[in-house]
């Protein structure tokens, strides 16, 4: 573990960035996450996101409360529109749906004809789990059954997130899949929060952005102090989940620098040992979030090249492209 907390190890283009992160650590404990968590959440929703033609709605929860979805309209002249579900990063206690703005689901906004729709899931610092992954196949849902007026042509979608959204995405899948309800082609988990037991990788990491400390917070405000006990549902915590089969196809990237390389890598080698189809590519050097945070770098670059070419490639192979 020492490689991944020594700057010199960063990747020369994420230093910079990774430097000044780590030393306003915003994210560093559960008391943190709770005072950052509204705040994030209230000043993205101000956001207009114009130049992305965002637009802003609210669908009914099953209880009768609305939550807010940004349905971002990348439809293309020419071809078949795709539907993309994605669920934003934040360790479930921070962040917004406009966050889709900063991540991947950018590059398919702009470059690829698709609808985006992200939703404002509850995050934990309002309600524990299982409030987010409910908001989250609420939000699925709603998508499937308004897939002609939003412009959805092909038959199946996609779901993505990226961090705590990813592991969201995986969690939704199983549970779609369980509930007989999949109509998932393929899904885009990047650097996916999976288990919230520690790992090789996820003990005594102090690299930028996202550390030991930071996760321990973050599971524990998820998982109501449950964090690493028993009796913890795989659709919170992925990397618990005993039968993989039936999962759609995933696609992601890591960077060797995060904690949740070692989780990802054997979330991911499992899948592909079941005979889940899959797409993983690692970035030495690369710490959590580093596409969004530092876009310019030649591994960020890299990156959205890789995901833009496999999303292209599983789109044609599993989401029914005409």
């Amino acid at each position: 573990m020492d490689n991944v907390n020594k700057m010199d190890n960063i990747d020369k283009q994420l230093r910079l960035e990774g430097a000044v992160i780590k030393a306003v650590n915003l994210m560093g404990s559960e008391k943190k996450q709770r005072f950052w968590g509204p705040v994030s959440a209230g000043f993205l929703s101000l956001l207009k996101l114009k130049r992305l033609h965002c637009e802003k709605r609210t669908i009914p929860r099953p209880d009768g409360t609305g939550m807010r979805v940004c349905v971002f309209d990348g439809r293309k002249p020419g071809g078949k529109t795709a539907g993309v579900l994605w669920l934003h990063g934040g360790g479930y206690s921070i962040a917004a749906p406009e966050t889709a703005a900063l991540s991947f689901a950018r590059q398919l906004i702009i470059h690829r004809n698709c609808v985006v729709v992200a939703p404002d899931y509850t995050l934990s610092v309002e309600k524990p789990f299982p409030a987010a992954p409910e908001d989250a196949y609420t939000a699925y849902l709603w998508m499937l059954e308004n897939r002609a007026s939003l412009g959805i042509d092909l038959p199946k979608i996609m779901v993505g997130g990226e961090s705590a959204g990813g592991g969201l995405t995986t969690g939704l899948c199983m549970y779609a899949r369980d509930k007989g309800t999949s109509e998932i082609g393929f899904q885009m988990p990047l650097y996916p929060m999976l288990d919230d037991r520690p790992t090789g990788t996820s003990k005594n990491n102090t690299a930028p952005v996202w550390d030991t400390n930071a996760n321990r917070a973050a599971w524990n405000i998820y998982l109501n102090g449950k964090a690493g006990g028993e009796g913890v549902s795989p659709y919170a915590a992925p990397a618990r989940q005993t039968e993989l089969a039936g999962l759609p196809p995933a696609i992601t990237v890591v960077g060797t620098a995060e904690p949740f390389y070692e989780e990802t890598l054997t979330f991911f080698d499992r899948l592909k040992k079941t005979g889940v189809p899959t797409a993983l590519r690692e970035y030495p050097g690369a710490y959590h979030g580093f596409d969004m945070l530092a876009p310019y770098a030649s591994v960020a670059r890299q990156a959205n090249r890789f995901l833009l070419e496999q999303y292209d490639i599983f789109t044609r192979e599993y989401l029914g492209e005409a």
